[in-house]
């Protein structure tokens, strides 16, 4: 689906989704000193992204990685199966080609580095009403060389160590959560979380909760 175009008078409607208030503030001066986008709803996670982007007009999703409840990849995955016309930007200080990767797969269409923000973020949004894919300069040489050498060992893209629902699990689990809180969060019954948390201790070799919140703060789920 390709969006209206975009003009002072009718300017592309951005979602904000960061956990950090000033890093919102500083975005949104960025964004709405371009005429032809505005800034119409922000989110402090991800959950609360997919929640006000189901609610609100919105145009394009621009979603930080490491967020409370829910990640910025957990909620584009949500958002590209529940607004698949909906445009989504991940924005991050993670410079990682598996996040990179990860991001495309979620269903954004371009990845911009919070660093150079100022310079990139603007053109990104304009690349993702376009439906153009946006890589931030200086990582292309470097993706398209690390998956060709892929290739030639016949590796493909790296797989997943656990399922979405696991990943999910995982965050909440490592965020303090009980089973009946993640229940309640994730719509499903605490015996099926608790299998859930089984099936993550088995997968990845480790004892209780501490060693799977450091798992998670390794893979970047949640904030050191």
């Amino acid at each position: 689906m390709t969006l209206r175009p975009p003009t002072t008078a009718n300017p592309v409607r951005v979602l904000l989704a960061d956990d950090h208030t000033l890093v919102r503030r500083g975005v949104r001066l960025i964004l709405e000193g371009e005429p032809d986008l505005t800034v119409v709803a922000e989110a402090g996670d991800g959950a609360e992204a997919v929640e006000l982007a189901r609610a609100r007009a919105v145009d394009l999703a621009v979603l930080d990685i490491a967020m409370p409840r829910m990640t910025g990849l957990q909620a584009a995955r949500e958002l590209s199966r529940r607004l698949p016309g909906l445009r989504i930007l991940v924005l991050t200080m993670y410079d990682n080609e598996q996040y990179f990767f990860e991001a495309l797969k979620a269903g954004a269409s371009g990845y911009v580095l919070k660093s150079v923000a100022d310079r990139d973020l603007v053109e990104a949004c304009r690349a993702a009403v376009r439906d153009e894919p946006f890589i931030y300069p200086g990582a292309e040489r470097a993706l398209v060389r690390s998956y060709l050498e892929r290739l030639r060992r016949g590796d493909g893209l790296p797989e997943r160590a656990i399922t979405e629902r696991e990943e999910e699990i995982l965050k909440l689990v490592a965020e303090g959560h009980t089973s009946r809180e993640i229940a309640e969060l994730l719509f499903i019954s605490a015996k099926t979380v608790e299998r859930h948390r089984a099936n993550l201790l088995q997968k990845l070799g480790m004892r209780d909760r501490l060693e799977l919140t450091r798992y998670a703060i390794r893979a970047g789920l949640i904030d050191p």
